[in-house]
C-alpha cells in the first residue's frame, strides 16, 4: 500500500514539473538561444519512475502527419518516451534532425502540444455474481469519481457502462456536472449477463465520428459471458479503429475478493490472468496501454499516465525540399541528435543518468495536390 501511495505521488509530481516547464515557470526555459550557456546542447529531463505503469506491450502511438501542397509544408505530432513509455521534454528544435527520403530538411520548427481531448469511459458495471458485484460496485464508482480530476476544460467526455447491454450515462455534448451527478447515481451492479465484447464494438463505433484527438479508458475485468461478437471481431475493430484503448484491469482488483469468499467462490474459477491478457491485446493493437489496478488508490496515477500519452505531442514542421506537391509516397525519418557534434543526442535525467529515447514516427506520406482549398 505505502508503495503505490508513493508512486502515485511521484507521477503526480513529475506531471507537475513537466507541466511547469512547459509554462514557463521554470528559469532555463525562459532563456533565447542566444542566453543558454556553452554547453547547453545537452538535453536534461526530469528524473521518472524506473518502471512503468502499463502491463505488458505497449502499443505502437499512431502519429499523424499532414502535407499542405500550396506550401509544401509537412506537419508532424509525434511522440517521445523513454524506454518506460514516459513523455521526454525539454527537445528543442536544434535536437530533431528530419530527413525525407534520405535528405536533410533546412527549415524545421518544433512546438509541443497539449491537445485536448475526447475521451470515453467505459465501465464495467454487473455480472453473474452477487458477491462481486457489490464489491467492485463501490470501486469502480471510486475509480470513475477520479476520472473527473483529470477532465480540462476544453475536453469532451462521455460515460458509459455496460453489464449486459450498455448504458451511456453522460454524452459528449453534456458538461461536468453531468459526470459527477451521474456517477453519484449509479447505484448498485445488477445480476446478468456481462457482454464486454458488445459493448466495446458498439463503444468503438460510437467513436468514430467523434473529433480532435480521441481514445476509450475501459474499466473492466476483461470477462465476456453472452456477447454476440467474439473477441477476434472486436480485437480487429480495435486494430482498424485508430481509436487508442487505454485498459484499467480489475482482474487484481477480483483476486483480492476471492480471498476474503475464498477458493469454493464461483468467480474463483475463472481464469482472471487471461482476461488481463485480453485487455492488454486490445490495448496493444489500438495504440493504447493497459493497467492492472490492484487499489483504487492507484487510478490517480494510471490516468496521469493515459492523459500525458494522449495529450503531449511534438509538433514537427518543415518545408519539403522535394518541389514536386504529388507523386509517390516520401519516406520520413527524424533522429534527435546533438546540434554540436551531429551524434545522437545523449539525454539524461538531473542526477547525470543517461535516458534512452524512442521516437514514434510516420515512416511515409503521400503528397496530394490541391484540391482548391
Amino acid at each position: 500500500m505505502k508503495t503505490t501511495t508513493r508512486l502515485s505521488l511521484a507521477s503526480l509530481l513529475m506531471f507537475s514539473l513537466i507541466a511547469a516547464a512547459w509554462s514557463g515557470r521554470l528559469p532555463q526555459e525562459n532563456k533565447t538561444p542566444a542566453q543558454r550557456p556553452a554547453d547547453d546542447s545537452q538535453v536534461t529531463v526530469p528524473n521518472r519512475p524506473g518502471t512503468p505503469l502499463f502491463k505488458g506491450e505497449q502499443g505502437t502511438p499512431r502519429p499523424e502527419i499532414q502535407f499542405a501542397p500550396l506550401t509544401r509544408m509537412v506537419t508532424m505530432k509525434l511522440q517521445v518516451e523513454d524506454p518506460n513509455g514516459y513523455f521526454l521534454p525539454n527537445l528543442r528544435r536544434e535536437n530533431f534532425a528530419v530527413y525525407e527520403d534520405g535528405v536533410r530538411q533546412k527549415t524545421v520548427s518544433v512546438e509541443v502540444e497539449h491537445s485536448p481531448v475526447s475521451v470515453a469511459l467505459l465501465m464495467e458495471f454487473g455480472g453473474r455474481y452477487h458477491e462481486l458485484n457489490r464489491a467492485l460496485g463501490l470501486d469502480v464508482h471510486e475509480i470513475g469519481r477520479q476520472f473527473i480530476d483529470v477532465i480540462g476544460r476544453d475536453d469532451k467526455v462521455a460515460v458509459l457502462k455496460y453489464d449486459g447491454k450498455l448504458d451511456t450515462l453522460v454524452d459528449f455534448n453534456q458538461d461536468r456536472d453531468r459526470i459527477d451527478k451521474a456517477l453519484e447515481d449509479l447505484g448498485a451492479p445488477e445480476f446478468s449477463e456481462l457482454n464486454f465484447y458488445d459493448a466495446l464494438l458498439d463503444t468503438l463505433n460510437r467513436m468514430r465520428d467523434v473529433g480532435e484527438r480521441k481514445a476509450i479508458i475501459v474499466v473492466s475485468s476483461g470477462l465476456d459471458t453472452f456477447s454476440k461478437a467474439t473477441y477476434e471481431q472486436v480485437l480487429e475493430a480495435a486494430k482498424d479503429s485508430a481509436i487508442p484503448i487505454y485498459a484499467i484491469g480489475l482482474a487484481r482488483l477480483i483476486q483480492r475478493e476471492i480471498a476474503a469468499y475464498g477458493s469454493t467462490a464461483p468467480f474463483a474459477r475463472i481464469d482472471w490472468n487471461a482476461a488481463q491478457k485480453r485487455l492488454e491485446n486490445l490495448a496493444k493493437v489500438s495504440g493504447g496501454r493497459a493497467y492492472e489496478l490492484e487499489s483504487d488508490i492507484q487510478a490517480p496515477a494510471i490516468y496521469d499516465d493515459i492523459m500525458e500519452n494522449l495529450r503531449l505531442r511534438y509538433v514537427v514542421s518543415y518545408v519539403s525540399s522535394n518541389t514536386a506537391t504529388a507523386g509517390p509516397p516520401r519516406k520520413i525519418r527524424v533522429d534527435l541528435i546533438d546540434p554540436k557534434t551531429g551524434e545522437a543526442l545523449k539525454i539524461r535525467d538531473s542526477t547525470g543518468k543517461v535516458v534512452a529515447s524512442k521516437v514514434f514516427v510516420q515512416l511515409s506520406y503521400i503528397p496530394h495536390a490541391a484540391t482548391g482549398d
